[in-house]
């Protein structure tokens, strides 16, 4: 599998440090995991691996030729629409009716597919958020803490679908639960607070 080499990137905000020529390596094709405390670094990282943010030095790989996915913190749903409609608002017209229906049934929604999503819990506009990002075309897909809120057994049978779903991508998966990484089948741990020390 090839890489992407994050090189020896500094970044700071006024008298802040937030990364002083950290380096890593990303393995495309691959579930790659972040992970490190509140504040380690891994939304600034985030923000700059999509080009909302940039590096003051370093080098990034050619992130802005990648067609990019994501699962924020925040799930950036509109509140009037159906958790469908949420959906289909941002996929390929080939993604049709039937596999958005079947993939929101698959993660627990069958009885939610028409209710606006400001009728929706925290953890059903949850797995909307992640329907969506991972029904749209992309190269890498970036998943924020994309199972925060969920029960165990929901969590389960949602983890079970996105790595279905992400098999053989390029996939940056934040957590704090190394269990979500193992059932994601993570095979690369990047952690902020190690190579930052």
């Amino acid at each position: 599998m090839s890489t992407l080499q994050i090189q020896n990137i500094s970044k700071r905000y006024g008298d802040t440090v937030v990364f002083e020529k950290f380096s890593c390596t990303l393995h495309q094709g691959e579930v790659n995991v972040l992970f490190g405390a509140s504040g380690s670094g891994k939304t600034t990282l985030l923000r700059m691996l999509m080009g909302l943010e940039e590096a003051d030095a370093g080098l990034m790989p050619p992130f802005e030729d990648m067609r990019i996915s994501a699962v924020f913190q925040e799930d950036r749903l509109c509140n009037n629409l159906s958790a469908y409609s949420n959906v289909k608002l941002v996929v390929e017209p080939s993604v049709s009716s039937e596999q958005v229906q079947n993939a929101l049934v698959a993660v627990g929604l069958g009885e939610a597919i028409r209710k606006p999503a400001k009728e929706l819990s925290g953890g059903m506009r949850r797995r909307v958020a992640l329907v969506r990002a991972l029904l749209a075309t992309y190269d890498l897909i970036v998943l924020d803490e994309p199972f925060k809120g969920l029960d165990e057994e929901t969590k389960r049978e949602v983890i079970s679908y996105t790595a279905e779903a992400t098999e053989g991508k390029t996939v940056i998966l934040v957590t704090h639960d190394m269990n979500e990484a193992t059932r994601m089948k993570a095979k690369h741990v990047i952690n902020l607070e190690t190579l930052r020390s």
